[in-house]
């Protein structure tokens, strides 16, 4: 599993690419996304997303937040880690810094799935 910003050229080694972001990203059109799945329920609530705004001083309370809405969806991340044991997935995000983000966080999260 590996995360990747969707305006990054696809890969074959991206095996199953999953956008795991709510809304749409600017500039990037359906077929040069090559997407398997779009993804909205597991991306942060709307509410979520607006607070923390990517700034880094929230990210670590974005994180605590996101892995609690998270808990509401263990039939989706079980899903989400079923992909990711039969082939590559590459979870794809729209945010500009690399760091700080919904794809650190759930991938935090997958990897500590059994």
């Amino acid at each position: 599993m590996k995360i990747k910003r969707i305006y990054e050229a696809p890969e074959p080694e991206d095996g199953y690419r999953m956008l795991i972001d709510r809304i749409w990203p600017r500039g990037v059109s359906k077929g040069e996304a090559n997407l398997d799945e779009w993804n909205k329920d597991i991306a942060p609530s709307t509410e979520l997303r607006k607070w923390f705004g990517h700034k880094p001083e929230f990210f670590e309370e974005f994180s605590k937040r996101y892995k609690v809405e998270l808990r509401n969806k263990t039939e989706e991340l079980k899903r989400i880690k079923a992909i990711a044991k039969k082939q590559n997935l590459t979870l794809l995000y729209a945010a500009k810094n690399e760091q700080i983000n919904q794809a650190v966080v759930l991938e935090e999260v997958l990897e500590g799935i059994k």
